[in-house]
């Protein structure tokens, strides 16, 4: 490439052609036959129907610098690509296209052609993310891509259920659910949104015209049966008491006691329902005391209902209408509507006692948002006991951990989710999923031929043929006909399988002899139960070891002012409108295409305008992925300010900047050694070499010990304040009209700053993948050596003990510190003054004497004259305290001393003020225990810096 480099950075140009030559050059694909040490990523899959959100921008950040470290760092590298299926997302995605495209329900289709409709809308816009992917430069092995729903992983799917079955791991059963009367289905926990409501609300419910009343306990009486009485009951559900089949008491609740073991009448269809006792589940404090139990409606009252041997009553159809169980008075009517028609129907008959605000939360789904309604229904289920414990243990076992989560907070997390493990369903009643490899047999004398009539009639097979001859056995030459369950499972079944099936299981590909188990698994801390948590329990039980060493759990992005971001309140940031630059009129246009109703447009349309008044300047993806990164010092939540991405896009063109100015000093016919000898090379030549070494340790340390926010800082600040503050510029005089004096430091700072150049672009290309090629490309090479194509596929650089100087960094603290008091007497103006330094020791005084080019470049002096404590102190200077050895004073050439002393005064109290309100805060009750720690520590780092620019100030005084 020519070493012409275009005079101002330009993102778009620079990211636009790299990353195809890096694919085509496959570069990104791994070797499953190689001697080098794997280190493999699977990348969380993200759903079919998505498109890149900022989330998965941090993933792709931190994964890919991970990736390109260790593939610089001689590993075998592997990041498999897969996109999830989504079941419910792309299923509710294609059924809205077909109503406001046709007209027409999945029911309208059928099944077969419905599924048809779904892998064309798949094959036509699932994928959009694996292709912005692209665009944020993930090193993705693409030739490993794959699909939750494609052949192979389907076949390895089928393959688990059948083990897990025939293990005993597997099983049918009827409980209850999560079911989502919009949806027609259960759904997992993760999909399960909460909405506290505080007292009576009316909420929007899908389906109905009008809002429906949240936060009310309704009371109604039972009578007694036997002319005994009434027994008053409260519920947030009123319409649930047609499925009522007892009712409960305190044992030890006096105001009951005369119920004991009597029954109330049900008032709609005159059945006896018992009174039950149960201290287990009834509080005599809360309500009336008595509670109605509705075993096939409620969780707590299923527990009650298999304790007492209750009857178990569904009074809902699968679409959330009362059915024939329900009564005819009811049959038909959607769930709330018949809540209101039970009330008055209960005001009628004299049995309904008023109704009182009752906080409650509100489950919904975040799918369809309706309301979630606890179903009783027969599911396939996973148990989940021996396979929790062993999670357990390869995380928490201290002698034989397998697994290590980071950061370690999430650990207790861990352990409360598998040690209060429930058994898991698996099952949904969907058409767009792994259809269950389950048939149930009827045989022509059963009495029933209702599906799933008999628990023990379920075959589950491979495919139908296994089936078919499995049921031959069973039933020895019976007649039967064969019919498959309908339903599909769980998502979550076939990601947990994903570090498996991505490498070839079941089958013994020599992907899955090189690569299984993978290294590290990255990924958001909010799905550590549904995903996490899962892998390394399949993993264990199929796999036969953990499918990875290392849980890297990243924080959730949050908005500049710590909002979750919501297209509600507009403040969603898409990662491709930050790396291509957005104007605020195609942010509000974007708003516009979505499905917000109109005042929540309003409000999300205003949002926009406070946070992005002039829209989101083009930072392109190496600024974007180096923000992301640096922000993962934040534990829990980022609260993202893109502001702070511009920075770094800003920073950009100085590095842009630096190696052009550099590559000037170079030359067109420069030629760089193929090492350094360290001690014969100028002061600031040994100096940067020292720290740069330094800074590839720490770096290499922090990426060691995943700690990615400090190597993005350890980079940052050896590129901008060692290498461009300091040593480009300590140089310049050796570079200045070609003096012959300094011909020999000129040549030596050539190879120093090639050197430093060519490690400092390896060092961040992981973190900046484009611009570090872009640049790295340019440097000329040595003669000596072959130099790899690219630099991601350079070797990662390395500590050289020789390099090490510890005398001359403090050397270079002494004059740094020196300067920096220098250039605060400056002040703003940058005209070239005279200074003196005073020292008072003869050891100091040799070292700033010896190093009075570098103070008087680094400090912009016009002389610099060393004086000792038995010489005159000039007057007219403004002085400064460096140190117990060192004082600084520089000219002030014609400024009016009284007027400095004035401003200086002035500031002074300013900075007292603003120290005095801030320990104010700081020393006030519940201090520690009300702010956060990061807010802490954000003060004490405030209330730092404002002591130092007082000290400064305050030694900063005139002498006349």
């Amino acid at each position: 490439m020519s070493r012409q480099l275009a005079k101002q950075y330009n993102p778009t140009a620079v990211e636009k052609s790299w990353y195809e030559w890096w694919e085509k050059s496959k570069y990104f694909v791994a070797d499953a036959s190689s001697s080098k040490p794997p280190f493999v990523i699977v990348l969380p899959p993200p759903n079919v129907t998505g498109a890149l959100h900022i989330g998965h921008a941090l993933t792709a950040a931190i994964e890919d610098t991970m990736i390109r470290w260790r593939r610089m760092s001689g590993y075998n590298t592997l990041w498999v690509p897969g996109m999830d299926h989504a079941g419910i997302a792309t299923q509710v995605v294609v059924e809205k296209k077909l109503m406001r495209e046709n007209q027409l329900t999945r029911h309208d289709l059928g099944r077969e052609k419905f599924v048809a409709e779904v892998w064309e809308w798949k094959n036509k816009f699932g994928g959009t993310i694996l292709q912005q992917l692209r665009r944020l430069g993930a090193s993705l092995d693409w030739s490993r891509e794959c699909f939750t729903m494609d052949e192979k992983r389907s076949k390895a799917v089928t393959e688990a259920f059948v083990r897990l079955h025939k293990q005993g791991l597997i099983y049918r059963d009827i409980r209850l659910v999560n079911w989502d009367c919009v949806l027609r289905t259960a759904i997992s926990d993760i999909e399960v949104e909460h909405i506290d409501v505080k007292e009576k609300t009316l909420i929007k419910v899908p389906g109905y015209d009008k809002p429906v009343e949240f936060g009310a306990l309704r009371k109604f009486a039972y009578i007694v049966e036997g002319g005994l009485g009434e027994i008053v009951v409260a519920t947030t559900r009123i319409e649930t008491m047609l499925g009522d089949t007892a009712i409960a008491v305190h044992p030890a609740d006096e105001r009951y006691s005369q119920f004991h073991g009597k029954y109330a009448v049900h008032p709609f269809n005159g059945k006896k329902i018992p009174i039950i006792c149960d201290a287990e589940l009834v509080d005599p404090n809360f309500g009336t005391g008595a509670v109605k139990i509705t075993p096939a409606h409620d969780p707590n009252d299923f527990n009650v209902g298999k304790r007492h041997n209750l009857e178990f009553v569904n009074i809902l159809t699968d679409d959330g209408r009362i059915n024939a169980n329900g009564g005819s008075e009811f049959l038909n009517m959607p769930r709330f509507i018949a809540r209101e028609a039970i009330t008055e129907a209960l005001q009628k008959k004299g049995l309904y006692r008023g109704s009182e605000n009752n906080e409650m939360r509100l489950a919904v789904c975040s799918r369809s948002n309706d309301v979630i309604e606890p179903m009783i229904k027969p599911q396939w289920y996973v148990n989940c006991t021996d396979m929790a414990k062993q999670a357990l243990h390869a995380v928490t076992d201290e002698e034989n951990k397998t697994v290590e989560i980071i950061p370690k907070q999430y650990v207790a997390d861990w352990k409360r989710w598998l040690e209060n493990i429930r058994d898991w369903c698996i099952s949904r009643q969907l058409w767009w999923g792994h259809q269950v490899p389950a048939w149930y047999v009827t045989l022509e004398d059963d009495l029933l031929q209702d599906l799933g009539a008999y628990d023990d009639h379920w075959i589950v097979a491979r495919n139908e043929e296994n089936a078919q001859d499995e049921a031959n056995q069973k039933y020895n030459g019976k007649k039967f006909h064969l019919t498959r369950d309908p339903d599909v499972l769980d998502t979550w079944f076939s990601s947990g399988l994903f570090p498996l099936t991505v490498l070839g299981w079941p089958d013994d590909s020599e992907d899955l002899k090189a690569f299984y188990p993978t290294s590290v698994l990255e990924t958001g801390h909010d799905i550590l139960f549904f995903w996490v948590a899962r892998m390394v329990m399949l993993g264990m039980k199929l796999g036969g070891d953990v499918p990875f060493s290392k849980i890297y759990l990243h924080p959730m992005i949050r908005d500049a002012h710590g909002r979750k971001m919501s297209k509600s309140l507009g403040n969603v940031i898409d990662p491709i409108e930050v790396i291509n630059g957005i104007s605020l009129e195609g942010l509000n246009k974007r708003l516009e295409g979505g499905n917000l109703d109109p005042k929540e447009l309003a409000v999300a349309i205003e949002g926009q305008k406070k946070d992005f008044p002039n829209g989101i300047d083009e930072c392109g993806a190496d600024a974007l992925r180096f923000a992301l990164v640096s922000y993962t010092a934040q534990s829990d939540k980022i609260n993202l300010d893109i502001q702070r991405v511009v920075g770094y896009r800003q920073w950009c063109n100085k590095l842009w900047n630096a190696v052009r100015f550099a590559m000037s000093k170079l030359g067109d016919d420069y030629i760089p050694p193929a090492n350094l000898t360290p001690d014969a090379l100028p002061f600031s030549c040994q100096w940067i070499l020292s720290v740069l070494n330094k800074t590839i340790s720490k770096i290499i340390h922090s990426l060691e010990s995943s700690e990615f926010s400090q190597a993005t800082t350890a980079v940052y600040s050896w590129w901008q304040y060692q290498l461009c503050d300091v040593f480009i510029e300590v140089i310049k005089p050796y570079f200045a009209g070609n003096d012959p004096k300094y011909a020999s430091e000129r040549q030596f700072a050539q190879d120093t700053l090639w050197f430093c150049l060519d490690n400092g672009l390896r060092l961040l290309h992981p973190f900046m993948p484009f611009v570090t090629e872009e640049l790295w490309q340019r440097l000329p090479a040595p003669r000596e050596s072959k130099r790899s194509e690219s630099i991601m596929i350079s070797d990662y650089p390395s500590t050289i003990e020789s390099w090490n100087n510890e005398r001359v960094e403090n050397e270079m603290d002494l004059i740094e510190s020196t300067v920096k008091s220098l250039r605060s007497l400056a002040k703003e103006r940058r005209d070239r003054r005279p200074a003196f330094v005073l020292c008072r020791t003869p050891a100091v005084a040799e070292i700033i004497n010896s190093h009075q080019l570098e103070i008087a470049t680094l400090a912009n002096l016009s002389s610099l004259t060393v004086i000792t404590e038995n010489e005159a102190v000039p007057s007219g200077y403004a002085d400064a305290v460096v140190n117990e050895s060192i004082s600084v004073y520089l000219e002030f050439q014609g400024i009016n001393s009284a007027e400095a002393e004035l401003a200086r005064m002035k500031k002074i109290d300013e900075l007292k003020k603003q120290i005095e309100r801030l320990e104010k805060i700081m020393n006030a009750p519940g201090y520690e225990e009300k702010v956060s720690p990061q807010i802490r520590a954000k003060n004490d780092e405030k209330l730092e810096s404002l002591k130092e620019r007082l000290l400064l100030e305050e030694t900063a005084g005139l002498s006349l």
